[in-house]
């Protein structure tokens, strides 16, 4: 079952419709490549643009040959699929003919988390008096004690943060879910001398917390790029603004925080995140509890 031939017009309706939704401009982002990849696929390959499952599969399968990660393949799948079930709605194709299409295995990586000597210096990193400064430390030290997602803290406005009581709110997490979270005394800190210098900046009055250099704004990728860059100085090899999540997720629980606690402030509804995040240290965690109990002692 072919597709409407003006696929460009297709997809940007189909965004159009997640934004109506209420879906994050990450999630938007995140589908439109999918389809755009797919569709490039079958242009450059000399396949129809033919949302069915063979298709689909040969996409799925060429990712994983030229050695694209699983989670990419399953990224890119699952937005074709949605593409699909949305045409079908809409009545632009007859059927949707990739309903319960399997998506391919994950590998279960082990992403390891930041030790104290490395969250040290990655501070150390960003020492320093200018906005650029203050506003990096600011976000590592929230979102290594917050567990908060970076799409999450990039969303977050001047409101939002009340730095009296050491607490911000994320209006709409993954899943549209709001939750608060809440920071130390030290957090507080940076975050006072970050907002005290964003107040001298071209977009001081916007609402957006986060502001970048030279009179811009901030994104996700302006994020990932300046973060990356302070590890670098670090020293940290392989580092993603992801790692803070799970440094903050391990800490939490080599602290003695509950996993209730810790599930509500990283805003997850099932319990078999917290094992997803903690994988690297469970074992040590797991050592010292043994050392504390000392069940032999009989």
């Amino acid at each position: 079952m072919s597709i409407n031939p003006d696929i460009a017009s297709l997809l940007d309706s189909w965004l159009l419709h997640l934004a109506a939704e209420r879906k994050s401009v990450q999630t938007r982002k995140t589908y439109g490549d999918g389809v755009r990849a797919f569709l490039r696929w079958c242009e450059s390959t000399g396949h129809s643009p033919v949302l069915d499952r063979p298709t689909v599969n040969a996409f799925v399968s060429a990712l994983l040959d030229r050695g694209a990660e699983a989670a990419t393949a399953r990224s890119r799948q699952l937005a074709v699929r949605r593409f699909s079930a949305w045409l079908a709605e809409e009545g632009e194709i007859t059927a949707d003919q990739l309903a319960n299409l399997k998506p391919p295995q994950l590998d279960h990586k082990v992403v390891q988390e930041l030790d104290d000597e490395q969250l040290r210096a990655l501070f150390k990193a960003c020492e320093g008096k200018d906005l650029r400064d203050r506003r990096d430390e600011a976000i590592v030290r929230l979102m290594a004690e917050t567990a908060a997602r970076a799409g999450e803290v990039i969303g977050m406005t001047v409101p939002e943060l009340d730095l009296k009581q050491g607490m911000a709110v994320i209006r709409r997490g993954k899943g549209g879910k709001g939750r608060r979270v809440f920071f130390g005394p030290k957090t507080g800190r940076a975050l006072d001398r970050y907002v005290r210098l964003r107040r001298s900046h071209r977009l001081a009055e916007t609402p957006a917390l986060w502001l970048g250099d030279r009179g811009k704004g901030f994104t996700y990728q302006a994020l990932y790029s300046a973060l990356v860059a302070r590890a670098e100085l670090a020293g940290i090899p392989d580092f993603h603004p992801h790692v803070l999540r799970h440094t903050a997720a391990g800490r939490w629980l080599a602290a003695g925080g509950s996993e209730g606690g810790l599930m509500a402030v990283a805003g997850w509804s099932r319990r078999d995140m917290i094992d997803r995040y903690t994988r690297a240290t469970s074992e040590r965690r797991a050592a010292e509890e043994a050392r504390r109990l000392n069940l032999g002692d009989l």
